[in-house]
């Protein structure tokens, strides 16, 4: 309930799914099936502050530093990228 109120309070619109649809969200499963293929299957969690911490550094190097073949192998993101000063 709260979610849905969260998003008509911000003018947004939601997009039903048929389940067992999965060409119907494309890019969120791709997300959903990498997330738990590189990070969830081989951790285990002992605290939801390290579970945070592991995740935000997935989702930085998702992001930011990953190669991407339809991007010429090159990082999604590279301007994200803080490098340290010389």
């Amino acid at each position: 309930k709260a979610v849905r109120e969260w998003i008509a309070a911000v003018g947004a619109r939601t997009a039903f799914i048929e389940p067992g649809s999965p060409w119907e969200n494309g890019y969120c499963e791709s997300f959903n099936a990498k997330l738990r293929d590189e990070l969830l299957n081989g951790e285990l969690f002992y605290s939801l502050a390290e579970a945070r911490i592991v995740l935000e550094s997935w989702r930085r190097h998702y992001n930011t530093l990953r190669p991407h073949a339809s991007l010429g192998y090159k990082p999604p993101a590279p301007a994200a990228i803080s490098w340290p000063a010389a």
